[in-house]
This record gives C-alpha cells, structure tokens and sequence, in this order.
C-alpha cells in the first residue's frame, strides 16, 4: 500500500510536530486518499475491503510511528462501523461511501461528566421535536472533534439510549478544542456541546433503546481492536529506540547494552510485546472466522497490549534517559500515549471484570 508507506514515513519525521501542533488538515486527507478511513470497509463503499489482519497490520505500522494518526484510523472506522453494522439499506448507502473515503471526518461523542467508563449513565438528551429530534446536551474526548463534519451522538430518549448522526455545522453544535492533554495531542481533540440541536428522524441508527447496547457496543468493539493493534506498533516502535539507544551509547567505558539490568529489561519487553501481539492476532483469527468469542479476545488483545505499551514505552524511558525526555522523543510521547490507551475504550479495570467474568464462566478450558 503505497499511500499508508508515504504516511508511515511522514509520520516518522513529523509525528513529533504533530503533537504540537495537532494532525494536519493535508495529512488527514492524504491519509483518506491512501483508503486509511474506510480500510475494512467493502468495496461496494468505496474501501478496501480488508480483513481484520489486514486491518490489524496498517493499525499497527500507524501505531508504531504515532498514535493521533492511527486513532484516525480508530474513531472513523468505529463510527463506519455502527453504521454498516445498524443502519438501515438507505442510510448505508447516504453514509458510507462519504465516510469511507473521508468526505465526511466523523466522530464518536459517548462520553460525558458523569458517563466515561459506565456510558449508560449518559445525561444528553433526546426528545421528540414533531418528527425530528432535538439533542441537548454536552459530549468530552472526542476524538477529531475540532475538525469532524460528523458526530455519532449517544444521548438518552423516552425509549431508552439511542445514537443519531449529528452534523457539526447543525445549529446549536458548539466545538470547543483541546490542548496540552496528556496524550493524543495530534488527535484534534474536543469537547462538543449541543444546545437544542434539531436532527431529523432518519438521522436515528437503530432504534432507540438500541443505542448502547446494539450501535456503540459495534463501534467499541471496532475500536478496542484498532487501539489492541496500534499499541503492538508502539511497543514495538519504543522497543526498537531502546536497543538502537542501548546499543550504541557509551556510559563510562562501556557501552550500554554490556549491563546485565539493560539486557534484562530489552528481554522483558520483547517477551511482553510478543505476548500482546500474539493475542492481538487470536483476535484477527476469530474475526475474520467470525467466531462468537471474538468479542472477548478483543478486549482481552486490547486489555493487554495497551498494559504492555504502557510498561515497554517506561522501560524504555528509562533506558534512554534524557534522551527519552527531551522534546520530540518517541518514547517519551508513546509514554503519554500509552496512559491513556488503558483508559480509552474500556478502562483497565473494567476490562479486568470482563475478563474475570468470562473465565468464571468456563470461556477458558
């Protein structure tokens, strides 16, 4: 893929400025040209029509080399597909093909004061509004938010929780952008606001009631797979600076990579990051046969390659020293990043239940 080896390579060099300063409006739409937006999606919308180690390999390249480009990757893949997945034939068709190929920039608006990792809690409202709806609420983290022409919105109605595509330039929607965050810096990063803001009927995914259940359950699931993938890439990524730093610098008379504790933690970490990327490819494999307990891998593939990120991306930190602090470090970005990936898509803690839960039930033999 042509266009995915040019942005792997720009990133290489620019990701650094893109944390400054946020993703750049001609890389997001290189990176649509080069099909990153709609990767999995069929070729009838205009994608490529991956599968999900085909999608898997690109999240990793992203993820090795920035983590704001390959959460572009994420949200609008999540967002394509709900609505591949809940929307009805003439929705599909409007949708899909715009969001594939990155005429339309969407974004996933769950999130809330009191609904982060218990989204069921959401306050935004829905009400009847004649045959349209009005939404009215406030919306946190939304990833691309600053420059989304697009929100899939999860908000509350009389029915029960329901989503709804929400254009930015609606009256009453208020963009209101981040900076300075502790990780995904170059992820355009907003908090939206929605006063009032009228959306028609046929702008509803699924019925309402359906809403968590049924339409963000499909876009977490598409994203804690793309995130599973993306921190493979950045362990791998901070293992690679670590022993090209490790093997070259001169500490006193030897080089670095001669002391014992050195060599233990590369060992360490490569071990990790094999393991992490082992069960993000069982997840691939069970994707892609569309076994039931794909589900679960994912957020176990998820659960420990964003743990692993974490613990490489310190590690290596700490190897490199100064040189892991100074502006511009991989590592050190992919040490910020790497937070909130444990938090992003499910949390830690509850992926931990999840997984408690299911060996509880005999899912492991």
């Amino acid at each position: 893929m042509i266009g995915i080896d040019t942005l792997v390579a720009s990133a290489e060099i620019d990701a650094g400025n893109w944390d400054e300063t946020g993703l750049p409006v001609e890389v997001i739409e290189a990176a649509a040209k080069a099909g990153v937006l709609g990767l999995d999606r069929t070729t009838e919308c205009r994608g490529l029509g991956l599968n999900a180690a085909e999608l898997g390999s690109v999240a990793e390249r992203l993820g090795a080399v920035c983590t704001s480009l390959r959460s572009l990757l994420t949200v609008q893949g999540m967002v394509n597909a709900a609505v591949d997945r809940w929307g009805t034939a003439e929705q599909r068709a409007r949708w899909l093909p715009a969001l594939t190929t990155g005429e339309l920039l969407a974004g996933f608006a769950a999130t809330e004061t009191g609904a982060g990792s218990d989204l069921s809690s959401v306050a935004t409202s829905f009400e009847e509004h004649g045959t349209d709806h009005r939404i009215t609420g406030r919306k946190l983290w939304v990833t691309f938010g600053e420059v989304a022409d697009v929100l899939l919105v999860l908000g509350r109605s009389q029915a029960g929780l329901t989503t709804a595509l929400v254009e930015t330039d609606a009256p009453g929607v208020t963009v209101e952008p981040l900076h300075g965050q502790l990780g995904m810096r170059g992820a355009r990063i907003a908090h939206i606001a929605l006063d009032g803001v009228v959306v028609p009927a046929d702008h509803l995914i699924a019925p309402p009631g359906f809403g968590l259940s049924h339409v963000v359950g499909t876009a977490l699931d598409h994203g804690r797979y793309t995130v599973a993938w993306g921190c493979a890439g950045m362990a791998r990524g901070c293992l690679a600076d670590a022993v090209a730093h490790a093997s070259t610098r001169v500490q006193g008379s030897a080089v670095l990579s001669e002391h014992d504790s050195v060599r233990a933690i590369l060992g360490r970490s490569w071990v990790d990051a094999a393991g992490a990327r082992a069960l993000c490819e069982r997840a691939a494999e069970q994707r892609d046969a569309r076994e039931p307990s794909a589900l679960f891998t994912t957020i176990a593939a998820k659960y420990a390659a964003a743990r692993v990120a974490a613990s490489v991306s310190q590690q290596a930190v700490q190897v490199l020293g100064a040189a892991g602090c100074a502006p511009g470090s991989r590592v050190g970005r992919f040490f910020r990043d790497a937070k909130v990936m444990q938090i992003i898509e499910g949390s830690t803690e509850v992926a931990e239940l999840q997984i408690g839960d299911y060996v509880l039930g005999g899912g492991v033999r």
